[in-house]
């Protein structure tokens, strides 16, 4: 448990036992920065490819994050800190060109998913909307202008600010199917950001490209692995991005020939709730057909078989003890989405 008081502890004991030379952090939301403050502790005994504590912290922060970005020049859309309902109920909303989102900046794994657009029809609607949210000072969320177009979601892997992996796919707000598109603009965004923090370690971006006038804005950042980067499955340097300590004649991306990802149960469920559509099963089937699951592989599938047949029914079992429901399965990061949950 990242959480307990003798995570570093046992991590520390782990890289001594086994002479590991290099820790890279797959982690969530909780424990990347709980990895982080593991970092000073692990450093003398090896490398840690993750950024320090105060650094994870900011990033995670959807509001600091903005505005860092928002001071090396870099396009964020138009943010506020909320820490009361009384700020968007007071708001004057008549003076903005854009409608708004409200997203908990702590990560809320449920909440998320709602994108509702302030201001509603009238105001005892937004009133009334707000009062339901567990804003406070302690729980802060972000009241961030929405800009309609087409999201996008990166994955990159840098070392003192150089952008070394890299991988962007066209995105949406539960994304489970990855492949590979080029977008030099986003590219070049993500390494003016991680050049001018020096950043070491694993960072992934929300990016989304406006109807209107084509620019990119970054809507928030997540300094930790995504599962985007299964779209390297079939590339052979990958390892050269964490483990080379030279620079990097260019950056690593996703193979020609790699094939978009997906995970097969969640595209078996999604044939089932819509069998009654035809050009929705055969799309899904099309998916299937051309693409490849994220985690299967001939030569070593175990992974496949632990994650889809002893975590996922382990944590099905453990909820069902306990009287605990849930909200989906996320079989792309192995867990069960949960009310307050990771």
């Amino acid at each position: 448990n990242p959480q307990a008081k003798d995570y570093i502890d046992a991590l520390l004991e782990i890289v001594k036992k086994e002479a590991v030379d290099v820790y890279v952090p797959v982690c969530s939301p909780v424990a990347s920065y709980c990895d982080a403050k593991a970092k000073q502790a692990l450093s003398p005994y090896c490398e840690v490819m993750h950024a320090d504590p105060e650094m994870v912290q900011q990033l995670d922060d959807k509001y600091q994050f903005s505005a860092v970005a928002e001071s090396l020049g870099l396009s964020v859309p138009e943010s506020y800190c909320i820490k009361s309902p009384s700020q968007v109920q007071e708001f004057d909303f008549s003076k903005q060109e854009r409608k708004y989102i409200l997203k908990s900046i702590p990560y809320d794994s449920v909440r998320r998913l709602d994108l509702t657009k302030l201001p509603c029809s009238t105001p005892s609607e937004t009133a009334a909307f707000v009062k339901d949210l567990p804003i406070s000072d302690r729980n802060p969320w972000i009241m961030q202008a929405f800009i309609p177009g087409q999201e996008y979601c990166t994955h990159s892997t840098v070392r003192d600010g150089e952008l070394r992996l890299h991988c962007c796919c066209k995105s949406s707000a539960f994304q489970i199917n990855y492949e590979m598109v080029e977008h030099p603009e986003i590219e070049a965004w993500v390494r003016r950001f991680a050049g001018a923090l020096n950043l070491t370690g694993q960072v992934s971006f929300d990016f989304i490209q406006a109807h209107d006038d084509g620019r990119i804005y970054a809507i928030e950042c997540n300094p930790r692995t995504h599962s985007a980067i299964t779209m390297f499955y079939n590339h052979p340097d990958v390892a050269k991005a964490y483990l080379e300590t030279e620079r990097l004649s260019e950056v690593i991306q996703p193979l020609e020939s790699s094939r978009p990802t997906y995970w097969i149960y969640h595209e078996i469920w999604r044939l089932v709730t819509n069998l009654l559509s035809p050009a929705q099963t055969w799309r899904r089937l099309q998916i299937i057909a051309s693409g490849k699951d994220a985690i299967f592989d001939l030569s070593d599938p175990l992974p496949f078989l632990m994650v889809h047949h002893w975590q996922i029914p382990l944590l099905l079992l453990g909820n069902l003890r306990q009287f605990k429901g849930w909200i989906r399965i996320d079989f792309n990061i192995g867990k069960l989405v949960e009310l307050a949950g990771d």
